[in-house]
Formats: C-alpha cells, structure tokens, sequence
C-alpha cells in the first residue's frame, strides 16, 4: 500500500498536464472495457501503452485501432494470426501467448490496470509490481493465491497497488494508513446476490442464466456467479486482510442489498467511515486512474432522497457456504487460500457448462480443501503447483457429480 514517500513520488511524477501512460491487461473484460470507457472520455489525459486479452480478438483490435497502444496482445496464442491480420497496416506491434502478456505488463507505463480474471492474472500482475508499477488491481485471485508474496514484492519494490473492488476502493479512501493502530476493523458489504433469500431447494434448482443475473451490478459470468455463491465476498476478505494488514476477525461482511454503502471502515473511538456511490464500477476504476487526483467519471449521482432507506443484515453462512470456507482457508494460511481460489474457478466453469448444479460448487471446494496438500505456497513456483494439483482434483470432483 502506499507510504507518505511513495504518495510524494507518485505527485513528483506526473506534472499536472502530463498524459499518463497505462496498460490494460485484460482490455476485453468488464473491467478492461470500462476503464477504455472513461479513458476515451478524456483521450488528452492517457497514452495507451498495451492491450491484452485472452481470445476476443475481434473487440481487441478494435481497442486497438481506435487508443493506438504501441502493442496489442492476445493471450491464447492460436489467435496470434486473426489479431495480427486485423491490426495490419496500423502501425501497431502484435504478440500472442502467456509471456507477451507478462512482457506487456513489464513495458514502461505509468499505471499498470490488472484485470485478467483469475489465477492467470498472478504473473502479469506481479511482473508490473516487480517494476515498481503503479497497479490497478482488479484481480483479486492475485492476492487470494499469493497475497504474501505478492505484498512482499510490492514492498520491495516499492510499488503502489490501488485496489478497483469497489469494496475495497471504498475501505481505501476512509482507512487512516500512518494510524494503524486507531481503526478497529473494516466492514465489507454485499449485495447478497440474486439469491438472497432464495430457499436450498431454489438455489439446488438454478440454471447459470438465473445465477448470472446480479442485482445490481453488471459484471462478467465467473465474478456474477461468485456473488451468487457469496464466495466473491470470501475471496474479499482474503483480498483485505493482506491489503490493509487486519487478521481475519476483524474483517466483517455486512450484506447491503441496495449497494450504496461500498464499505466501511470502524475506529477505535466509536467513528465509522464509509464511502457511498451508486453501483457504478467506472468509479473505483477512476479513482486509479486519476490517484492521488479524482477524475470526472459517468457514474449516476447519489441520490438519497430518492433512494430514501438502507438496509442492512448478516450474512446466513448455512445457505452461502462459500464464505465460511473462505474464513477457513484464510485462518489455515499457507496455500489453502490458493486451493480455495482454484478449485471455485473450476466448480463455477463446470456450473456454467451445466455440468454440476448450483450448490455443487461449494461442495467442491470443501472436498478440495479437506484433500489437497497445501503446505508448500512459498514462491511463485509452489503456487502454479498448487494451483494445477487443485485443479485437477477440483476436476475429478465435478466428474464424480457430473
């Protein structure tokens, strides 16, 4: 996280009218197309440096053509020739597989947006960090799979993450860093997805159509369907314990179904802070952009009078176990968070695929967690282990439900 010395740096760095340079890795996703939202609203203030994606070749060149990065990248390397054909004649450099994506995130831009969703993001995101990058850090697997090692590298470095979690944006802007010792604990909220106060029986029953359709946000499948499960407010809690350097009880959920309160920060003499916004992902993504600055951003204006109430409640871990599995994982340490993220990144393709059901998903993570050895998660090395021996058994979990 940021020191007062690397805010100045940061402030040093970027005169007032000077474009700032940045890299998407991960252009064609949510995330990605929203960013290129807002910075095609202001094209006078950014560079383009790379655009990655993983096979959407069509929507990529087509980023491509329109911001003039100096290379665009495509990560499924059986694209390379669909990309480099329709980036002909643009004076544009074209690469293809998993190492240009790591080459494009070590190329010299200011601001680096992290947002390949899942484990596939880890590399590339902690090749900008080694750099010492500003990140933008919407892949919150990175930190789920090797939060430790990841932090210790962004320490070393000196490099800067800003969190685009809306959530964790939101505890960001409130939570006082050089006093520590003052807050009491953060508080998550959740929108408590699409099945809130659905019955076992219903969510037993749920196709993936049902499960993708968030209240409030739009988002891709695999994060909609972990909002479903309440995992993706257990990856958060990963995700914020080793952000802002809080043990895993004093990281509360709150779920809030109107998401207007992002979340909140609690001190220790009875204040709570919290930041509020209508449900609009260019925000947090604007505040990384423009940091330690605001920019404008599209996003629809609060309005209270109008919304009139908030509510608020517990979360029911007995229908969403997905939260207390991720609690678990984060209190056993060492790679049971990374087995964790692997194995619910299988179950939900495999739900997606309608292979397995809805509440099968948890089911499989459980099984994972209980049988898949994760003592070895010291280096990056360990963790790609890890991950690929989850997933397998993830793998033979959904085959013997399928």
């Amino acid at each position: 996280m940021p020191t007062r010395a690397r805010r100045d740096t940061a402030l040093r760095a970027l005169p007032k009218e000077a474009p700032r340079s940045v890299t998407i890795l991960g252009s064609t996703g949510s995330v990605g197309c929203n960013t290129i939202d807002l910075i095609r609203r202001q094209p006078e203030a950014f560079l383009l440096e790379a655009l990655t994606g993983f096979d959407n070749v069509e929507l990529l060149a087509k980023q491509a053509i329109e911001l003039r990065p100096k290379v665009a990248v495509v990560a499924n390397p059986d694209r390379y020739g669909a990309l480099k054909a329709a980036l002909s004649g643009s004076g544009i450099e074209v690469a293809a597989g998993p190492e240009a994506v790591v080459e494009a995130a070590e190329r010299p831009a200011d601001r680096v947006m992290a947002s390949i969703v899942g484990a596939a993001g880890l590399r590339p995101t902690l090749a900008a960090v080694r750099r010492g990058a500003i990140v933008g850090l919407a892949n919150k697997e990175t930190l789920v799979c090797a939060g430790h090692l990841m932090m210790n590298e962004v320490r070393r470095h000196e490099a800067t993450l800003l969190p685009v979690d809306s959530e964790h944006s939101a505890i960001f802007q409130v939570f006082e860093f050089e006093r520590r010792d003052a807050v009491d604990r953060i508080i998550l909220t959740a929108s408590g997805g699409p099945f809130r106060k659905a019955t076992a029986e219903t969510m037993g029953r749920a196709t993936p159509a049902e499960a993708v359709k968030h209240p409030n946000w739009s988002m891709g499948a695999k994060i909609s369907i972990d909002s479903a499960t309440m995992m993706n407010k257990g990856l958060e809690v990963i995700e914020a314990h080793h952000l802002f350097g809080l043990p895993e009880d004093r990281i509360e959920v709150l779920v809030h179904p109107e998401s207007v309160v992002h979340s909140l920060v609690a001190y220790v003499d009875g204040s709570v802070l919290a930041q509020l916004g209508s449900p609009d992902m260019r925000t947090p993504i604007a505040y990384a952009l423009a940091w330690p600055k605001r920019m404008a951003a599209p996003a629809e204006r609060l309005d209270l009078v109008r919304i009139a109430a908030l509510h608020f409640e517990a979360p029911d871990e007995i229908r969403f176990p997905a939260l207390r599995l991720a609690r678990a994982a984060l209190k056993a340490g060492q790679g049971a968070p990374c087995i964790l993220n692997a194995a619910n990144e299988v179950a939900v393709q495999a739900f997606l695929d309608g292979r397995i059901g809805f509440l099968d998903i948890a089911r499989v993570v459980e099984v994972c967690l209980d049988r898949v050895n994760g003592t070895a998660a010291g280096s990056l090395e360990e963790i790609h282990g890890l991950d690929r021996s989850s997933r397998s058994e993830a793998a033979r979990q959904v085959q013997s439900r399928a």
